[in-house]
């Protein structure tokens, strides 16, 4: 059942929420903007955490949109799954239920990368009706396999964990040469936790173990979801990316010839980190528009 747990100033600082997902599992998430009224439901990407979008809930937030930006089972401040079931299915059942929670009506998704798959497959699942449009975070169906292997590595480097949080900067930094280091590595303390002198990224290094799919399975059967699209569908793409090509970008827009494409030129595959102004841009103008459709 949906809890408040504290209180905003004002429709720019978030409202701590707490969920039950799928099994039972505790999820928590920021709301910005009002309680009530058009949801956006944010979904982050594997490894990170809710905080990764919410500059851009913040805005959508002051616009009065209802702004939910959620951590995933095994992330952030959510409980860790006993089981270590990090399936789709189970991510699924967890996005599902938090919609039922948050009252039921239509919501755009918006999914990067682990969020934007659990996002396209929560649309083909019973429930999936209350989605009423999606934004796919730079994912496709078939997303290119050397950028999705250069993920999996980074989220497995490092399991003795940093001697220094500037140590956990320097391998975030190796990891994303394109971006501009920040003078603060203060950020990164809503990613860190630290146990016996070490600083360790805070999420279940269950979430890296098999997820029971095939690949080419997986792909096939995210083509045939897609292919059923009828809800307003936007792509945004880093052009820097090396997890969707524009040729996966143009083979996915054939499976879904609504879909809408934004390219960001100064992004890679982390685009609302990269270009939070173009993004957040991107993102409002579309929810806005399903909005009016």
């Amino acid at each position: 059942m949906l809890q408040i747990v504290s209180n905003a100033n004002n429709l720019l600082d978030p409202v701590r929420l707490r969920f039950r997902g799928a099994g039972g599992i505790e999820l928590v998430a920021d709301r910005y903007g009002p309680a009530e009224g058009s949801t956006v439901l944010f979904l982050h990407g594997g490894g990170q955490t809710r905080h990764s979008w919410k500059q851009t809930g913040a805005q959508l937030g002051a616009a009065g949109i209802r702004a939910v930006t959620l951590d995933a089972r095994g992330h952030g401040d959510s409980q860790w799954a006993l089981d270590r079931d990090y399936r789709y299915e189970a991510m699924v059942g967890d996005v599902l239920a938090v919609l039922e929670q948050l009252g039921g009506g239509p919501a755009v998704l918006v999914g990067a990368s682990m969020g934007g798959i659990t996002g396209l497959l929560a649309t083909a699942a019973p429930g999936g009706d209350a989605i009423s449009a999606l934004v796919l975070v730079d994912i496709v169906t078939r997303p290119e396999p050397e950028g999705v292997d250069r993920v999996v590595t980074f989220l497995n480097k490092n399991p003795e964990g940093f001697a220094t949080v500037e140590e956990a900067a320097d391998a975030v930094a190796d990891y994303m040469p394109h971006r501009p280091r920040p003078k603060s590595s203060a950020g990164l303390l809503r990613n860190l936790r630290k146990r016996d002198g070490r600083w360790y990224w805070h999420w279940d290094p269950g979430i890296l173990s098999d997820k029971g799919h095939d690949p080419d399975e997986m792909a096939r059967n995210l083509e045939g979801v897609a292919r059923a699209l009828t809800i307003p569908v936007l792509l945004i793409r880093g052009m820097k990316s090396d997890v969707v090509s524009a040729e996966g970008a143009a083979e996915f827009q054939a499976l879904v010839p609504h879909a809408e494409i934004a390219e960001i030129g100064n992004a890679a595959h982390t685009a609302a980190g990269d270009d939070n102004d173009a993004f957040t841009e991107a993102v409002a103008q579309f929810v806005l528009r399903a909005r009016r459709a």
